[in-house]
């Protein structure tokens, strides 16, 4: 198996008992997934990114046009 060749520290029993569990527990883990993102957005519509707030300054800063 791929997955046992590529990462040594990996039994085939391992990857055998976690595809196991992710069937036995799939709705789990989607409601989890989803939860995970929905707290995600959340958390950027708090805290938007500093990355784009410098990045709208800098084109603001770039435009040949003053506003107003």
């Amino acid at each position: 198996m791929k997955i046992v060749s590529q990462h040594p520290g990996i039994s085939l029993a391992d990857v055998y008992a976690a595809l196991a569990y992710s069937h036995d527990h799939a709705q789990e883990i989607r409601r989890d997934i989803e939860l995970d993102e929905t707290l995600a957005r959340s958390l950027q519509d708090q805290m938007p990114s500093r990355l784009l707030r410098r990045l709208a300054r800098q084109d603001a800063d770039a435009d040949p046009i003053p506003p107003g």
